[in-house]
C-alpha cells in the first residue's frame, strides 16, 4: 500500500480487518517496522478520536509521531497552482509539501469541506497536492468528501461483533446481513465525508444488505450509494436491520444546507424495535438527544465506545501495511 485516501487503496479489505482485530489482540507484536521512522500528522481542522489513535497505533508500531496544527501554529497554505499569492495565503503547498516528505517517513493529513462550493470540496485538491508533492506515502485522516479510517474501523466493529456473537442471523450463511445508514438531525451543517466513506466501504466489502434513509433531498453522490437501497421511509429500512449507522449529512445537490430537522428521525428504543436487535453505530461526537437517544447511547446495543476504540488497530494495520517492504 503506499497512499490511504480510499477503499481503493486496498486489495483486501477483509485482510485488513483481520490485521487489525491482531492487534487488537497483541497491540504491541510488530514494534519494529516504525523504528527510526517518522508519522507528520498534519491538522487543517480539529481532531480528538482521529488524532490520539493514529499517535496510539504509529507508536505501537515504533514510529515517532510529530503533530502540527497547520491552521494555529504554521503559514496559510496556498493549494491552487499558478495562484497569484497577493491575499491571505502565506506558503504554497508546492513548498512545504516535498520539505515535509524529508521530515517525514508518512504524511497524515486532516482537512475539511468548506462547504460553500461542491466541485472544490469534491476535487479534493488538498490532498490530491500533498500527494503529488510530498513525494512520501500520505494516510488521510478525514478529507472534503471521505473518511476511511473511519470507515475502516467501522467494518472491522461489525466484524468483531459478528465474529464473536450469538446472533442467529450471523450464522446464516445463506443470507446477508442487513446494514442500515440513516440520516439524523443535527444543528450545525455538517459534510457528507462519514456518510459517503461508510457507504463507499460497505458496497465495496459486498457482505451485507446495504440500506441508506434519509429525509427527501438528502441524497447522496451516486459515486458513492451505488449498490444500496434508498428510501425516504426510516421505519420500513429498519426493518430486519442487524447494524444502524446514525449519521447526520448536508445536503449534496443543493450544496452545503440543512433543509430538514425533522426530530422525528432521531433514533429510539421504540425504533429499534423493528430492528433484528440492531447494534447502533456513530462515529462520534455525538450531539445526544439531537442525533441519538440517551437510552440508545447509554444501553446495550450501542457499540459506540468500542467502536471508537478500535480506532486505534484500524490506522496500525494501516500504517503497518505502508511501512512493510516492498516484495
Amino acid at each position: 500500500m503506499r497512499n490511504f485516501i480510499s477503499v481503493h487503496d486496498v486489495t483486501n479489505i477483509d485482510a485488513l480487518v483481520q490485521k487489525a482485530l491482531a492487534y487488537k489482540t497483541d497491540p504491541l507484536k510488530d514494534k519494529n517496522p516504525g523504528v527510526n521512522k517518522r508519522i507528520g500528522c498534519l491538522f487543517l481542522n480539529p481532531s480528538m478520536r482521529t488524532r490520539l489513535s493514529t499517535q496510539i497505533a504509529a507508536q505501537n508500531l515504533g514510529m515517532e509521531t510529530i503533530i502540527f496544527n497547520v491552521g494555529n501554529e504554521g503559514w496559510a497554505l496556498e493549494f491552487e497552482d499558478e495562484a497569484i499569492m497577493s491575499g491571505t495565503t502565506v506558503e504554497h503547498v508546492k513548498d512545504a509539501a516535498p520539505i515535509l516528505g524529508k521530515y517525514f517517513d508518512i504524511l497524515a493529513i486532516r482537512t475539511f469541506p468548506s462547504l460553500n462550493n461542491r466541485e472544490d470540496d469534491y476535487s479534493e485538491l488538498f490532498i490530491k497536492q500533498f500527494i503529488k508533492y510530498a513525494g512520501i506515502p500520505v494516510v488521510s485522516l478525514e478529507s472534503a468528501t471521505l473518511h476511511p479510517l473511519q470507515s475502516l474501523t467501522d467494518i472491522v466493529t461489525i466484524t468483531e461483533e459478528i465474529q464473536k456473537s450469538n446472533h442467529d442471523s450471523y450464522r446464516n450463511e445463506n443470507k446477508k446481513i442487513k446494514i442500515v445508514l440513516s440520516w439524523a438531525p443535527h444543528v450545525k451543517v455538517l459534510p457528507q465525508c462519514v456518510a459517503n466513506s461508510f457507504a463507499q466501504w460497505v458496497n465495496a466489502w459486498g457482505q451485507a444488505e446495504f440500506v441508506i434513509t434519509y429525509p427527501e433531498d438528502y441524497e447522496l453522490s451516486k459515486e458513492f450509494t451505488n449498490g444500496a437501497t434508498l428510501t425516504h421511509d426510516q421505519d420500513e429500512a429498519l426493518k430486519g436491520a442487524d447494524f444502524v449507522y446514525v449519521k447526520n449529512w448536508s445536503t449534496y445537490t443543493d450544496y452545503g444546507k440543512i433543509y430538514c430537522n425533522d426530530p422525528g428521525w432521531m433514533l429510539t428504543n421504540d425504533k429499534l424495535k423493528l430492528t433484528n436487535n440492531a447494534k447502533v453505530m456513530h462515529c462520534l461526537p455525538v450531539r445526544r438527544n439531537v442525533e441519538l437517544s440517551d437510552e440508545i447511547l447509554d444501553g446495550p446495543d450501542s457499540l459506540v465506545t468500542e467502536e471508537a476504540s478500535n480506532r486505534v488497530w484500524a490506522a496500525q494495520a494501516v500504517l503497518a501495511e505502508i511501512l512493510a517492504p516492498i516484495p
